[in-house]
């Protein structure tokens, strides 16, 4: 749990920097790029304007340097192009310039830019003729590309310190919240612990007292004290199996185990117990499917999704568990008939101590069962989900085959 806050705590500190570092990289290279638009409109009304005409190679101001801006100026009278002045040489009378006047012209505003040829465009109306300046925006193009350039190595190298300074901010945040979960883990695993042996003797004693042939209230208090003690040490040893689980203690010896037999020995123990309940169980088992785990715990595992098949199936329902290969996989479901799980009960069914009205009922449990076998299916690096709908609730084990002999 603490990695993943110390996961969330990172990802959210980037995602935060990221958004305002683009907004400031785009403004900025917006802001430029309208500068530099607003000075090369200036050169071209400065060539465009009788006075300019004169005045020599255009200049535009750029972070304190004076560049000279290729141009040229073409009239145009009785559909006919004269190029007037410019630094460009050869131009009349050619396809270029035929060219980039009618892409010009056909756009129909009084300035744009003719972007097949990297050109910035005025237009002005003159009466018996049209005047038009043109200006090389090649200058522009490459100083705004060495401006992006340089603003994502800045943004590749901020976002680097960033990320380095927000693990270490993880870390330091989340200090106190991982010393006070490990304090809640290990009390709950000393309590766990330490509830075993009174409980152990209170039912010690409870059996006595039952086999003692009392008569009346005195009988009905034994069983009373029996029955409670017996859920109480169940429920103990469910905590303590998840306190050990997160505390990290010794990992259960792996080793090849045939699933198809653990799951046959689950279903013959269970079966009785369906029987009684008014909801038989049928399964379907592949044979001689093996699996890299541990035993007792699988076996854990299908005990429980059993248990809690036959807890919350519907009256005269039939427990249905299966077992088969499905792409290199072993795949076991066990499904009960009965009330659909609604979807936001079915997103926490595997929350600790979680009982959905719906889903659940009145029925005898402490909803760590579930919470458990999702434990164990975490241990063996596979899968453990819910499904639910009008015909069925159904929970489905994955797991990756043992291929080797």
């Amino acid at each position: 749990m603490i990695q993943k806050l110390r996961i969330k705590v990172v990802a959210v500190s980037m995602s935060l920097v990221t958004v305002v570092l683009a907004v400031v990289f785009c403004a900025a290279y917006l802001s430029f790029q309208q500068d530099l638009e607003d000075l090369s409109s200036q050169v071209l009304h400065r060539v465009i304007s009788q006075e300019g005409a004169s005045s020599g190679p255009p200049e535009m101001e750029i972070g304190g340097d004076r560049v000279m801006l290729p141009y040229f100026t073409v009239s145009l009278w009785q559909n006919t192009a004269y190029v007037t002045g410019g630094t460009y040489s050869g131009l009349e009378n050619t396809q270029t310039l035929q060219d980039i006047l009618s892409q010009a012209l056909a756009q129909d505003r009084p300035s744009g830019t003719v972007r097949a040829y990297h050109m910035r465009y005025l237009r002005q109306d003159n009466g018996l003729y049209e005047k038009l300046a043109f200006v090389d925006m090649s200058m522009e193009l490459a100083i705004l590309g060495r401006m992006m350039g340089s603003y994502l190595l800045i943004g590749a190298a901020a976002l680097a310190v960033l990320a380095a300074m927000a693990v270490v901010l993880a870390f330091w945040v989340t200090r106190p919240v991982e010393r006070a979960w490990r304090q809640q883990r290990q009390f709950l695993s000393d309590a766990s612990h330490e509830l075993k042996t009174p409980l152990t003797v209170i039912l010690s004693n409870a059996e006595l007292l039952q086999g003692a042939g009392l008569d009346g209230r005195g009988a009905r208090w034994a069983d009373n004290i029996l029955s409670e003690s017996r859920r109480m040490k169940t429920l103990v040893e469910e905590m303590l199996t998840l306190a050990r689980s997160d505390n990290a203690a010794a990992a259960p010896v792996l080793g090849r185990v045939n699933l198809s037999d653990v799951a046959t020995d689950c279903a013959l123990a269970f079966e009785p117990v369906a029987f009684e309940a008014g909801k038989p169980l049928a399964y379907h088992i592949a044979p001689d499917l093996a699996v890299c785990g541990s035993a007792e715990h699988l076996r854990q595992l299908v005990s429980i999704l059993l248990d809690n098949a036959i807890k919350y199936g519907g009256e005269g329902g039939t427990i249905t568990l299966s077992l088969e290969s499905r792409e290199g996989k072993a795949l076991l479901t066990v499904s009960n008939p009965g009330t659909p799980i609604p979807p936001e009960d079915l997103r926490r069914i595997f929350q600790r101590f979680y009982r959905g009205d719906t889903s659940r009922g009145e029925q005898a449990g402490f909803g760590l069962g579930l919470s458990i076998a999702q434990t164990i299916a975490r241990e063996h690096r596979a899968t453990l989900r819910a499904e639910s709908d009008e015909t069925s609730t159904r929970f489905l084990f994955s797991m990756a085959l043992d291929k080797q002999g």
